[in-house]
């Protein structure tokens, strides 16, 4: 048996008809940019997070850059946000000409809110939680603390579509949350593809305006903005998925539970730690592994694909070097970037499958006995 990391050809085929079809009536009308697809996807998109607004943009890091900008983050501002994460989230942060300042995550792979505080100074003007491997942030405790100091909360839920957590959904408690349909995301595009979604009228009108070269209106340029627009294909494409990701997302708490059930006796792995309330949607199912390479290896010997997410943590990049940064300042993200495993995970993905890769992991470390 042959398990790939991610299947998005199995899904494809799936719903073949339908995302033909959307892509059909795309090429048929020939209208590439904008259109009625767009606002659709946007308006239903919007409503499945429970929002007022969605502005498509051309990826999930646009969708990030955007919204700091166009909430006045800049030159000599600082924004706190996790250590662990893909770089898009803090490159989006320096990019606007303010700094990123990192704070080190919990045994949820969360950032640590208990150490939020302790980062904050008369120049911090945001936080950026990131809803890590599909489970949200403790966004009470967040929303909290930044009430208490005055400053913007913005969701980076590239990786939790439809998640969580205490009764909030991602970008109903913040001034707004970015999402990635990167392919492989739990609601994937064919392309690189992005959101913003938001509550506040005004906030959504600056980011949709930037986003279109500063116009609402053609040739009506009222500020400078960049070209960060969502095609028209990815819309249709999306629309389409967005039907189905309800559905997905159930296949994907149903497979972390049978991991979790199967390996709930392998002393060698701490599988992943839900919190109280949360309702994670599973983008990744990450469990932090003893001798993960040779783990690693032994999978792949048997065509079982795996991944590390991340390999480094962002304090510890290159780029970042000029911080003089240390382990010892991030212990938990240092010590779980050795440890941390990604396994297989996709709706499509059967309990046989999963059976395969949990005896396999089974049998990897009853052979280390």
């Amino acid at each position: 048996m042959k398990i790939p990391f991610v299947d998005l050809q199995r899904q494809y085929q799936q719903h073949k008809t339908e995302i033909d079809q959307a892509i059909h009536e795309v090429l048929d009308q020939s209208n590439y940019i904008g259109g009625e697809k767009i606002k659709s996807f946007e308006e239903q998109f919007a409503k499945q997070c429970g929002t007022k607004h969605c502005i498509g943009v051309a990826n999930g890091t646009d969708a990030i850059y955007i919204t700091l900008k166009m909430l006045g983050i800049g030159e000599g501002d600082e924004v706190i946000t996790s250590a662990c994460s893909w770089i898009a989230t803090s490159e989006t942060i320096s990019q606007t000409g303010a700094k990123p300042v990192f704070v080190d995550i919990g045994q949820d792979y969360l950032i640590d809110v208990e150490q939020i505080e302790y980062k904050i100074n008369s120049n911090t003007k945001a936080i950026v939680p990131v809803h890590l491997y599909g489970q949200m942030a403790d966004m009470v405790a967040i929303k909290t603390i930044a009430d208490k100091h005055d400053l913007i909360v913005v969701e980076d839920s590239a990786q939790a579509h439809l998640a969580d957590r205490g009764g909030w959904s991602v970008g109903a408690s913040s001034h707004a949350a970015t999402f990635s349909f990167y392919p492989g995301k739990n609601l994937g595009a064919y392309g690189d593809a992005g959101g913003i979604v938001t509550n506040d009228d005004q906030l959504a009108e600056k980011c949709r305006q930037f986003a279109n070269h500063g116009q609402l209106v053609k040739h009506q340029h009222k500020i400078e903005g960049i070209n960060s627009r969502l095609d028209t294909i990815q819309a249709a494409v999306l629309s389409v998925k967005l039907n189905n990701l309800s559905e997905w997302t159930s296949q994907r708490r149903k497979i972390a539970k049978q991991y979790n059930e199967a390996l709930k006796g392998v002393s060698a792995l701490r599988l992943p730690l839900v919190n109280t309330n949360s309702n994670p949607v599973y983008h990744l199912y990450v469990v932090s592994a003893e001798n993960r390479e040779e783990l690693q290896e032994y999978l792949k010997n048997h065509n079982i694909s795996t991944a590390i997410h991340y390999p480094t943590p962002l304090p510890f990049l290159e780029c970042y070097q000029f911080m003089n940064h240390t382990k010892e300042d991030f212990p938990i993200a240092h010590a779980e970037s050795g440890k941390i495993l990604s396994l297989p995970i996709f709706p499509e993905m059967t309990t046989e499958e999963v059976s395969y890769v949990c005896n396999h992991i089974k049998g990897f470390y009853s052979g280390l006995l």
